[in-house]
């Protein structure tokens, strides 16, 4: 594999990765969308964009450089075909011969090509430098406000010269607080299908966080279908109990999960060499260079929507049009080889800047587009289908107080939350029956506050 194709499918594998293709498979909210664009998207990614690159290079100065290059490489072949291989150094330089029509020849192109690159560095250096940018942004998902302004400072803070400036690094992008999204999960791989059932879910009731619930897979449960060569993975979701709490520890416990029956799954007898390779076989490489497999990469996709935060950017596109200028200044336009290749290639320079700059922005209003279907969606005014009231007692006419006493539901809510016992007789109500008890009560406790979800339209 040369250079060229390594920058070229490294930039690639991150514009899938960007695009949410790992998640083709799931099929309601944004990406039911995206499912829809997805052919578009990966025509851009593996043909459009390739060609966009290469005819760029294939015109103007950076086109006369790559001939240049070319014309040099072929004359010196000749040089030492002529004269011997010793005629030329290490470095190029004409030994001799400098008065000999080939040795002129060759010494024309060889100041032709000072500070030129090829046609192939060319593009080697356009994909690493769109790699760099779009990789130093994107995060887990999600896009991160990184503002950098030079190689010695990391982060930079937009200030304009206010006298007081309040920052943090997520202002222009809105926080999203996790929620269940309950749905099954498929992947295909080496004519194989891997399929993630959720079987029974524990969750908390009415979002409010309190004990932390984690997938986890079924090794007992799991079922094949030699037929359809697929495998069947059922998960619960819940917490842990004392058990798996001391067996996966206090932190990473979901990671330690899915490494744990990553490893067991192997393991089963009556699993296809098709299905084995589904599951076994290098996906990618980790931060760290350790090889992460396909059922590693895709539990992890499965399991992060209930595990992670989100944001959604405000203004993408406003946000990484800025940046990428400001990348193509301080990382790509570099002066030092511009003064020592001169006037006379600058223009390369700058045309291979316009490609960055052209390639960058196709990208950048693809992936705006994504982020301000996502916006949209959040800042749609959301639809009231029901409304209830809490009230207390005491600012509740009395008249109400009989309807309230035969409530059964709202007793029933009462004793859960406040423990109260209504029917304790006393001095005071012991003549009276339930109804009249509770009604006493009521006048006694004033505080005591009433749901309307427990009554019909016409009493609220």
């Amino acid at each position: 594999m040369t250079v060229v194709s390594q920058h070229r499918e490294k930039f690639q594998q991150l514009l899938r990765e960007l695009f949410q293709f790992d998640c083709a498979d799931l099929d309601f909210g944004i990406y039911r969308i995206m499912n829809h664009k997805r052919e578009v998207i990966e025509k851009f990614i593996s043909e459009d964009l390739v060609k966009a690159v290469s005819e760029e290079l294939g015109q103007g100065v950076l086109h006369d450089q790559n001939v240049a290059v070319s014309e040099l490489k072929e004359t010196a072949e000749k040089v030492r075909e002529t004269f011997g291989k010793d005629a030329l150094d290490a470095a190029g330089n004409l030994q001799s011969y400098h008065e000999t029509p080939l040795g002129k020849t060759y010494l024309k192109w060889q100041k032709r090509t000072i500070g030129a690159h090829s046609s192939e560095s060319r593009e080697a250096d356009i994909f690493n430098h769109l790699f760099a940018f779009f990789s130093r942004y994107y995060q887990e998902g999600d896009f991160i406000s990184k503002r950098r302004y030079s190689k010695q400072q990391r982060y930079a803070i937009p200030y304009n010269g206010e006298e007081v400036y309040l920052h943090w690094a997520n202002s222009d992008q809105y926080y999203i607080k996790t929620a269940e999204h309950f749905h099954d999960y498929s992947y295909s791989a080496h004519g194989a299908t891997i399929h993630f059932k959720l079987s029974n879910a524990d969750v908390e009731q009415n979002n409010v966080k309190g004990e932390r619930r984690f997938f986890l897979p079924r090794i007992n449960g799991t079922t094949t279908d030699e037929n359809a060569i697929e495998l069947n993975i059922p998960f619960e979701y819940r917490p842990l109990n004392e058990q798996e709490e001391a067996y996966y520890g206090r932190t990473n416990q979901q990671e330690t999960i899915i490494t744990e029956f990553v490893t067991e799954i192997r393991t089963k007898p009556e699993l296809s060499n098709e299905i084995l390779l589904a599951l076994s076989t290098e996906h990618h490489r980790s931060a760290d260079n350790e090889p992460v497999t396909y059922l590693e990469h895709h539990l992890r996709q499965y399991t992060r929507r209930n595990t992670s935060d989100f944001f959604i950017h405000k203004n993408l596109k406003a946000f990484l049009s800025q940046e990428l200028d400001f990348y193509v200044k301080s990382e790509v336009l570099n002066l030092d080889d511009m003064e020592i290749a001169g006037e006379d290639f600058a223009e390369g320079w700058f045309q291979v800047i316009r490609v960055i700059r052209r390639i960058g922005g196709r990208i950048i209003d693809f992936l705006d587009q994504i982020e301000g279907f996502q916006k949209m969606l959040w800042e749609k005014r959301k639809f009231i289908t029901e409304t209830q009231y809490c009230i207390t007692i005491g600012n509740i006419d009395e008249r109400f107080y009989p309807a309230i006493a035969a409530c059964e539901p709202q007793w029933t809510e009462w004793k859960e939350l406040f423990h109260i016992d209504e029917n304790k007789t006393d001095l005071f109500n012991s003549n009276g029956n339930a109804r009249d008890r509770r009604i006493i009560f009521m006048n006694d406790h004033p505080t005591l506050v009433l749901d309307t979800a427990h009554f019909n339209t016409e009493f609220k």
